[in-house]
């Protein structure tokens, strides 16, 4: 059962827009390092831009829609909440495992990048021990309290998008569009919906900012502007780093690796080249930003699903000097580390990605539910041109879910049988039948 509201754990509200904005760009910005690459294998680099067009589309009309839910219920739950309190308990459900999908599966698959890169900048560096003592240093990191973690994003994450804009100035002048058109992959639609799960990796995780919005100072205007100009800022990333990859090498070179980055690097400028090194090196900043967020993003969520009764009580047990959830910060490291075992970077992707589809169709139904039932909702910001944006997120989410089960059926067979098990135990016990918790009724108005 939820606590009463007296002994709710209360988290600290020290955010201001930079903070968001480093936040949301810090989640993705890994995703303009690797990972994305893995897209090319499918459709080739013409059909790779045309899926990561669709799926911009999709962000842009998505992250209007959803700043409304996050700044109408500003809460740690995120879309949890907005499900639970448009849909009931069955709905928080549904959408609070799609997210903690998302966002425990996505850490490892930077972890393991971030044991890569090592890996070429040292060869002795083994891949495994490494990724796994990143877990250990950025939990304690995270421990230390949200407004030190916060800081450390804003720093990791300027790094990173200064040395995006340097890369693009070093490979620039070498894009040949022969290169981007060579070896081409006959294009169709089953190489564009193949590819659709990496496009989506370029952009994956930006709605975790809603996971910190109870941390927030003046919700109403400091989430929109997080929201917006993390959003713009990653659009210009992405597409000026895929095309410009592409056109400096034989891109199939690139396809599998978890580093395409500095590899592309060494080859217009030479492995040994002094530009080649410090970019590998510093490089570690993007994947270390997005490593940081997911770890704030998944730690934020169990937390609120422990609060709400979801999970067991312990996991929203605040920690009394730092006032950060320390067992779901450590709960949520240990199923990392048991997946980093499988080694998997690409399917580790596409799960993570599969729970953020079904995650953003939950969000985007809960925004036209409360529409209907709660017209009178404070709403700071409202989604434009409704319902026609909202709509064509859905339309596009629905259509990036079908892709993603079509040409992934296994993956999918084991995301929706958990779900179905969570589902089953959730109805044996009988806590459909229980009334909508207090904390995921919280208002802008009780948030100040």
């Amino acid at each position: 059962m939820t606590p009463p509201a007296t002994a709710t754990p209360a988290l600290k509200k020290v955010l201001r827009p930079l903070h968001l904005w480093a936040i949301a760009v810090g989640l993705v910005i890994s995703g303009e390092y690797f990972g994305w690459n893995y897209g090319w294998a499918v459709a080739g680099p013409v059909g790779f831009l045309l899926a990561t067009l669709l799926i911009t589309v999709l962000y842009v009309t998505f992250i209007f829609s959803f700043t409304e839910l996050t700044t109408a219920i500003p809460h740690a739950g995120g879309p949890f909440a907005y499900s639970y309190r448009a849909f009931g308990p069955l709905g928080g459900l549904v959408t609070g495992y799609a997210t903690l999908v998302e966002f425990l599966f996505a850490p490892p698959a930077i972890a393991l990048a971030l044991g890569s890169y090592g890996h070429f900048l040292h060869p002795q560096v083994p891949v495994l021990a490494t990724a796994l003592g990143c877990y250990v240093v950025f939990i304690g990191i995270n421990l230390l309290g949200i407004k030190e973690s916060a800081r450390f994003s804003l720093v990791v994450t300027l790094l990173a998008v200064a040395e995006l804009v340097v890369y693009m100035g070093l490979v620039a002048p070498h894009f040949k569009t022969s290169n981007f058109l060579s070896h081409p992959v006959p294009l169709g639609a089953a190489g564009i919906f193949a590819a659709l799960p990496f496009a989506i990796w370029f952009y994956l995780a930006i709605e975790g900012v809603a996971m910190v919005a109870e941390e927030v100072q003046d919700p109403r205007r400091t989430i929109p502007k997080g929201y917006l100009y993390g959003l713009g800022t990653l659009v210009v990333l992405a597409l000026g780093v895929m095309i410009l990859t592409a056109g400096v090498t034989d891109w199939r070179r690139l396809s599998t690796i978890d580093y395409p980055l500095p590899e592309a690097l060494g080859v217009v400028l030479g492995r040994q080249s002094r530009w080649t090194q410090f970019f590998a090196s510093i490089g570690l900043f993007g994947l270390v930003a997005s490593f940081h967020g997911t770890i704030i993003g998944y730690s934020r969520q169990v937390f609120a699903l422990a609060r709400s009764g979801y999970l067991p009580g312990f996991l929203a047990q605040v920690n009394p000097r730092f006032r950060t959830p320390h067992w779901a910060l450590a709960a949520g490291g240990l199923i990392g580390a048991g997946a980093l075992l499988t080694g998997t970077t690409a399917q580790v992707i596409i799960l993570s990605v599969l729970g953020a589809v079904v995650m953003y169709g939950m969000s985007l139904l809960s925004l036209f539910a409360l529409r209907r039932k709660e017209p009178r909702l404070e709403r700071p910001f409202t989604a434009p041109f409704y319902p026609y944006v909202p709509l064509l997120a859905l339309a596009l989410t629905l259509l990036s879910l079908g892709a993603i089960v079509y040409y992934n059926w296994w993956l999918s067979v084991l995301f929706f049988a958990g779900l179905g098990g969570v589902l089953g135990v959730f109805l044996l016990l009988g806590r459909h039948r229980q009334p909508v918790a207090e904390d995921t009724l919280l208002t802008p108005a009780d948030l100040l």
